[in-house]
């Protein structure tokens, strides 16, 4: 089996240099020996345990004097690739390193059925209709992860993202009665409470004006001369004399 990778995979022809010598692909996880050439890990390792020497210039190996390529290999990663289902049709291209990650999304990519008993292999963007049709079909749980279990007939109808989708409006829409309302009690609160700072102004000036009235009136007492008193019969007095 080849340790490198297949130069058919590739958009374009690749360097020569980025080649191992002993499978003749694209460099897989490259490795450098002590005379400084790179073989794929996978074809260096199993020819070190039968040979001890370069399989180029045959000199003598030691197999921890070995050292990974790393710079090289994200080097590689970056060249642009097919993907593996190119020839049943998808059209996709992207760096080798983000090759897995559209593999595992490709509509292309054969998925096995999951239904007990069917040993069907289908892309999987057909794979949906399939299991709607499936005649080992029973109650299986809805392949889009939202955890309900679905027999053949509401296979067919289930959409839990159109219903999460529902199920969120209509939460905003509770939301959004619930901040209305909100704002409705504090502009009546703010109202109540500018009313009641009126009030306690007003009854503030009405306590001040009914303090300046009870301090007035002691004063005024003060001054006039009480019936009865010494001064009133001395006035009395002095008014007889003059008569």
């Amino acid at each position: 089996m080849s340790g490198g990778y297949d130069l058919n995979l590739f958009t374009s022809p690749p360097d020569c240099n980025f080649l191992c010598s002993v499978c003749h692909g694209v460099l897989k996880r490259p490795m450098r020996l002590p005379c400084s050439h790179i073989f794929c890990k996978r074809c260096i390792l199993p020819w070190l345990a039968r040979q001890k020497t370069c399989p180029c210039c045959r000199r003598e190996v030691k197999q921890k004097k070995m050292v990974h390529v790393n710079k090289l290999r994200k080097i590689i990663g970056r060249l642009e690739v097919k993907c593996k289902n190119a020839e049943a049709g998808c059209l996709v291209t992207c760096p080798l390193a983000h090759r897995k990650g559209h593999q595992d999304s490709c509509p292309f990519e054969l998925m096995a059925c999951s239904n007990e008993g069917c040993t069907s292999r289908v892309p999987r963007g057909n794979l949906a209709e399939h299991w709607q049709n499936c005649q080992h079909g029973a109650h299986q749980r809805c392949p889009l992860g939202c955890g309900a279990t679905l027999g053949p007939a509401e296979r067919a109808s289930h959409n839990c993202y159109r219903e999460l989708r529902e199920a969120w409006c209509q939460r905003q829409e509770r939301s959004r009665t619930l901040v209305l309302c909100l704002l409705r009690r504090m502009r009546k609160v703010y109202r109540s409470a500018n009313l009641i700072r009126r009030q306690l102004g007003q009854l503030g000036e009405f306590l001040e004006e009914d303090d300046a009235l009870l301090l007035g009136a002691p004063q005024e007492e003060a001054e006039a001369p009480p019936e009865g008193s010494i001064g009133a019969e001395m006035w009395g007095a002095q008014g007889q004399a003059t008569l």
